[in-house]
Formats: structure tokens, C-alpha cells, sequence
């Protein structure tokens, strides 16, 4: 294969990728949300959690020119739900890279205190209207009036994230400027491996 087309069935391969998760991810909102986190906290990898996101979006986002920036926590082997964190992490940076055009993409863990971490997804995006917050969540939305959605225009990603999130505990905030970007940011008890219970 040649470059050009190496990068385009990369780009299949994410989409492909990150569409069988939303599909199952919808399937288990229509059933009441019940298992879309695993029950119990399991030992996991922060950093391998956030390769396997970079892998599916780093096509899209080589595409656009967008660097794509990690940032791990210190000890990075936490104890959590880490199926439930990829998959908002995922719907996060799929998301930020869609929206994005020019600069970064950051997906952060930093420690908050001994056992909680925040999580958060940024880009450096036009960022949108603060108003069009109460209907950031609906499952599905219309159009802006010119006819741009500023984000996803069905909604159910960011439904999703707010579902997985709420199950997990916590709330999904965001903060957005313009030109300056959008952050989802939440937080969430991840003790490190050794010292959890």
C-alpha cells in the first residue's frame, strides 16, 4: 500500500472503530443504562487507556494536522472503570478532532488528591456559544441557524458521556471560549493500584 492509502484505511479502521462502540453504547441507553459500566472498580492502566484512544483518532487527526497531546498521572495504574472511561474519552476526542482544525487535541489525568483524578478532553477549537450549554446533552439537536453545528449534531455522544459519567458518579462539565477551545473535564475516584482497598 502506499502512504495515501495506509492513512485512508486508518481512517476507515476509527471510524469503524468508534461506530460499533456508539452503536453498543445507544443499544445499552435504550435498555436503562444499567451495564454500561462494569460493576466493580478493576485495577488498569491510564496510559494504555490513552494509546488505545490515540489509536483510533490519530488518523483523523493526522488528517487535520493536529497534534495530539497525553498527559498521564503519576502513578498512572489506578483502580477504576476503565471500559467506561475509554468510552468517554473516545466520544470526547472523536469529537474535539471533528471540531478542530488547527492546534492540539489533549486528553489529561491529573491527580486532584490522593485517590481522585480529573479527567478532561480539550482542543483548541473555536469553542461555541455558552448558551447552547442546555442543549449540549439532548440526544438530538437541530441545526444552528447557519447551518454549522458547532458540535455533534445528533448528540448522542455527548448523552452518553453524561450517562457514563453520572454512573460513575460524577458529573461531565465543560468550559469553552472563543478562540480558544473547548474542555470536558470530570472527576472521578481512581486510587493507584497498590493502595486501593
Amino acid at each position: 500500500m502506499t502512504a495515501d492509502q495506509s492513512r485512508q484505511l486508518g481512517l476507515i479502521y476509527s471510524a469503524a472503530l468508534c461506530l460499533c462502540a456508539t452503536a453498543s453504547d445507544v443499544l445499552e441507553l435504550a435498555r436503562g443504562g444499567n451495564r454500561l459500566v462494569d460493576r466493580a472498580p478493576a485495577p488498569f492502566s491510564v496510559a494504555e487507556t490513552f494509546e488505545s484512544v490515540r489509536s483510533m483518532i490519530q488518523p483523523i487527526a493526522e488528517e487535520k494536522s493536529l497534534a495530539l497531546r497525553l498527559v498521564h498521572p503519576v502513578p498512572e495504574r489506578r483502580v477504576g472503570h476503565a471500559r467506561a472511561l475509554s468510552r468517554v474519552l473516545l466520544n470526547l476526542a472523536t469529537n474535539a478532532v471533528k471540531f478542530t482544525d488547527t492546534g492540539y487535541v489533549e486528553l489529561a489525568a491529573r491527580p486532584i488528591d490522593s485517590r481522585r483524578l480529573e479527567f478532561s478532553v480539550r482542543d483548541t477549537g473555536a469553542g461555541f456559544d455558552p448558551v447552547l450549554q442546555r442543549a449540549l446533552y439532548q440526544p438530538v439537536r437541530a441545526a444552528s441557524a447557519n447551518g454549522r453545528h458547532q458540535f455533534s449534531s445528533s448528540g448522542l455522544g455527548l448523552a452518553i458521556c453524561r450517562k457514563l459519567v453520572k454512573v460513575m458518579g460524577t458529573e461531565l462539565q465543560v468550559e469553552t471560549h472563543p478562540n480558544w477551545g473547548t474542555r470536558f473535564y470530570f472527576e472521578v475516584d481512581c486510587p493507584p493500584a497498590g493502595s486501593a482497598p
